[in-house]
């Protein structure tokens, strides 16, 4: 399973996790990444602070910050480049997704050639 993070996003991930609310058990905090129906396209991505993997998430260390990848979510997340754009006109995080055959405007939702999923609008 291969999931990139450019320096830009691994910092801001580094960043956010260093100033979310303490684990209570002390525990390392990490993001989990995975794939929801929804969105314009088909599948929406997720990612979600955790200090508690899902028995079935892969986990893979990038730099500094650890990420849990959903095990049913992987093979649309296979190769998957996650960048942070800081600019005038649009921020955030934007995925680079190679499994993806078309993308929404909003940049958070995909389609892959076997997409079955229904689209809704991008909110």
């Amino acid at each position: 399973m291969t999931v990139t993070l450019t320096e830009k996003a691994e910092f801001c991930l580094r960043a956010f996790l260093a100033g979310s609310a303490p684990d209570a058990n002390g525990a390392t905090k990490g993001i989990r990444i995975s794939v929801k129906d929804g969105g314009c396209s088909g599948y929406e991505y997720a990612m979600d602070v955790t200090s508690q993997p899902k028995p079935d998430d892969l986990v893979i260390q990038q730099g500094k910050v650890i990420l849990y990848v959903d095990a049913k979510s992987a093979p649309l997340l296979e190769g998957i480049v996650i960048d942070f754009i800081d600019g005038v006109m649009e921020g955030g995080f934007k995925f680079i997704n190679p499994n993806a055959t078309e993308t929404c405007g909003c940049g958070k939702s995909f389609k892959t050639g076997d997409c079955s999923s229904a689209g809704v609008p991008c909110s």
